[in-house]
Formats: C-alpha cells, sequence, structure tokens
C-alpha cells in the first residue's frame, strides 16, 4: 500500500458535511465512492481528512489522504475523478505522501475564514452562499479587542458541542477580523485543531461583542463556563470557508503526528509556578 495526499475544494452548500452518512450526500462519501469506482478496487478506499467539516461549510485549502494499493494506477486519478465529481467538489492535486504524514494528526495548523455582511456591508447577491447576514454594525476594533481574549491555549467547552471521549482544549493561534473593500467583514481563526461547531461558536460571540450587543465582561463569563454556553450564537454554516490546513517539514511528520494523538491538558498551577 502507498499513502496518497489529496488537496480538496468544495462548495459545501448541498454537502451534509464532511462525513460519511447513510442516505446523504457528504464530501467524503462521494470521494470515497467515485475513487474506488475509477480505479477499479475490490473494497472501497478509506480517506482520513484533515478537519471534519460540518454541513454547509465550505473548503478551498482541505487535505486528506488514503492508502492505495501499489498495483493500482494513480497515474491520473486527479484527471479522472475531475470528470466524474460534481462541479462543487474538486481534488485539486494528488500527490505521493512523504514517510510519516497523516492528513489529520500531522497537522499544527487549520486556518479559517469566516465572511459576514452587517448593515454597513455592500452585499452581492452572488455571493450570498457564502457569506452570513447579521444585524446591526460590527466595530471591528472592538471585536479584535475581545479575539485576544480567547487566543491561546484554554478549554473552549463553552464553544464545542460535547463529543464522548473528546478534549475540548484547544491553543488558538490567530483570531482577527478586517473589513474587505466592499465592507465584508471577513474574521480569520487560525489554532492546532477545532472541536465541533467551535469556529461557527467563537464567531457568533466575537459578532456579539462587535455589534455592542455584549461586552467583554460576558466574553470572560463565557470562558469560564465549565460546559457549553446557552447564550452564545452558532452562526451560519455558510459563512465559513477552510482556508488552508499548516504541517511540518517531512522529517517532523510522524513526530507531530505522534503528539497530536496524545491527550491534550492544561497546565497545572505546578506547572506555571516551575516554569
Amino acid at each position: 500500500m502507498t499513502r496518497w495526499r489529496l488537496d480538496i475544494a468544495y462548495d459545501g452548500t448541498n454537502f451534509s458535511g464532511w462525513a460519511s452518512q447513510p442516505e446523504l450526500r457528504t464530501v467524503q462519501g462521494e470521494l470515497e465512492r467515485w475513487t474506488t469506482q475509477v480505479l477499479r478496487l475490490p473494497k472501497p478506499v478509506h480517506l482520513t481528512v484533515a478537519g471534519r467539516t460540518d454541513a454547509g461549510v465550505h473548503a478551498r485549502g482541505q487535505v486528506a489522504h488514503v492508502d492505495l494499493p501499489d498495483d493500482c494506477d494513480t497515474s491520473r486519478l486527479q484527471h479522472r475523478l475531475r470528470r466524474v465529481l460534481d462541479e462543487d467538489l474538486m481534488v485539486t492535486r494528488v500527490s505521493p505522501a512523504p514517510q510519516g504524514f497523516d492528513a489529520r494528526f500531522s497537522a499544527i495548523w487549520r486556518r479559517y475564514v469566516y465572511r459576514i455582511w452587517d448593515e454597513a456591508s455592500h452585499p452581492d447577491p452572488l455571493r450570498r452562499g457564502y457569506i452570513a447576514p447579521v444585524r446591526g454594525v460590527i466595530d471591528v476594533e472592538a471585536a479584535n479587542r475581545a479575539a485576544t481574549m480567547l487566543v491561546g491555549l484554554h478549554d473552549f467547552a463553552p464553544f464545542c458541542k460535547p463529543r464522548d471521549g473528546a478534549t475540548t482544549i484547544r491553543t488558538l493561534t490567530g483570531l482577527h477580523a478586517v473589513r474587505t473593500p466592499d465592507w465584508t467583514v471577513e474574521f480569520t481563526v487560525t489554532a492546532d485543531a477545532f472541536c465541533h461547531s467551535m469556529v461557527r461558536s467563537l464567531m457568533g460571540a466575537m459578532t456579539s461583542v462587535g455589534t455592542g450587543r455584549r461586552d467583554q465582561a460576558w466574553l470572560a463569563e463565557v470562558m469560564a463556563s465549565p460546559k457549553r454556553h446557552n447564550g452564545v450564537l452558532v452562526m451560519p454554516a455558510r459563512g465559513l470557508c477552510l482556508e488552508e490546513v499548516g504541517y511540518p517539514a517531512d522529517d517532523q511528520l510522524a513526530a507531530r503526528a505522534d503528539l497530536a494523538r496524545a491527550v491534550r491538558t492544561l497546565p497545572t498551577t505546578d506547572d506555571l509556578e516551575t516554569s
């Protein structure tokens, strides 16, 4: 078997998310079905992805890997997939994966952008499927001041839908808002990984503070919650796009994968005192 890296882009509007689900159209389901068919494999293939996107979320820079038999003809796999996949899904590159590569566990960061039209924006109807509307006007500077409270190593349980056995501790390395020339507000958020619904919940908190409906004291209260906070709005999926996934140098891929599989914990008081 040889491991292959797939770089993928898709319009998530008509997909029920990444993960395969019976009777539903998903990105993983389509890619696995067609890869198996175009390579004429006797058994279905399985893709491992860098980040599972929810229903309606888009991607420009998704990454997955697949292990394929050495004797199958992969030379024109990208071309063949382009001919059979619908126009809202494209494999932009197929390449041999370096030794130790794991699309999920080798990744060191994921970068998403969330796009918003507020009442100061100039909406373009042709882009409506990729930008979420909000009432009021976002004060970008106020949102960015609030964003500094979220950057770093935290337990993001207040912003995540809980999953059995899954940690909600993450390192948020960047969260910043800008207003583009057409006055669309773009939030760029980067982290080592994200838990379920985390990005859209963070955006709900940022828009609440940015429009003045909430203040930083409220955000501090949310962050102190030991579980999902009911006051945090989950923003619509259509405004969110996975832009890029980052990986270390090839000789560090395996070590990064081993580290990522370890259970994350927050530093204790003793750890802080001795550091």
